[in-house]
């Protein structure tokens, strides 16, 4: 016998997401989802990134991993709110995960979220969370190989932060190399080169950020 399946196997996640967005949009928060590979670097770069925008902005973040708190112990260090997503082995958040815990957020008490997804540079891309952007951080350490390798989360995302680079001057990593590379698969995104050991480069992202909070309080953004 033969089953026909036509629905999209992601109807409800991204019904979901659609009602995250609209929460977010209700509550003018702008939603970044930062996703690597793991050790990358993304909870050191958001530390950094709090301790930055937490003088003018409320920050949320939402910690995904497959196990502990740690992470989000590390964030509410620092006085934001942090609620931790433990998947238990899956690859990546998807939108129900992220609308079951946004009651423990006050919502119109936060004006920036940041999403830190589970550490995999395959799942997360192809999952909407409800987030207005995607952000993809690669590490000098990684080497130049990975935006060819994983090219489905890199024609996803709209920014990429190459992080460490203050290790530029011992490893074998290019960065115009990475930029063309990221340029063949993605014309539209941008990468920002960054260190979230020495503040390398912060100012360039924090920028970015502004002017994307800017952005989603537009009408019809």
């Amino acid at each position: 016998m033969e089953v026909k399946l036509n629905a999209d196997v992601l109807t409800d996640n991204n019904a979901a997401a659609a009602h995250n967005r609209g929460e977010f949009s209700k509550n003018n928060i702008l939603v970044v989802n930062l996703m690597s590979s793991p050790g990358a670097g993304k909870t050191t770069i958001l530390e950094e990134t709090v301790r930055k925008l937490s003088i003018k902005y409320r920050i949320g973040v939402i910690e995904g991993d497959l196990a502990t708190e740690r992470d989000a112990d590390r964030i509410r260090a620092l006085g934001a709110k942090a609620i931790q997503i433990n998947t238990h082995g899956g690859c990546h958040l998807d939108a129900r995960m992220v609308a079951k815990i946004l009651p423990e957020f006050d919502l119109n008490e936060i004006d920036i979220m940041f999403i830190e997804n589970v550490g995999n540079l395959v799942c997360p891309s192809g999952y909407d969370l409800g987030q207005h952007h995607k952000v993809a951080v690669l590490s000098v350490p990684e080497g130049n190989d990975k935006i060819p390798k994983y090219p489905t989360m890199f024609r996803r995302t709209e920014l990429v932060l190459l992080n460490k680079v203050d290790l530029l001057p011992y490893l074998d990593f290019n960065v115009e190399e990475a930029i063309s590379d990221l340029n063949g698969l993605n014309p539209e995104s941008k990468l920002l080169t960054i260190s979230a050991r020495t503040g390398e480069g912060f100012n360039s992202w924090i920028q970015w950020i502004e002017g994307a909070f800017e952005q989603c309080k537009q009408p019809n953004q």
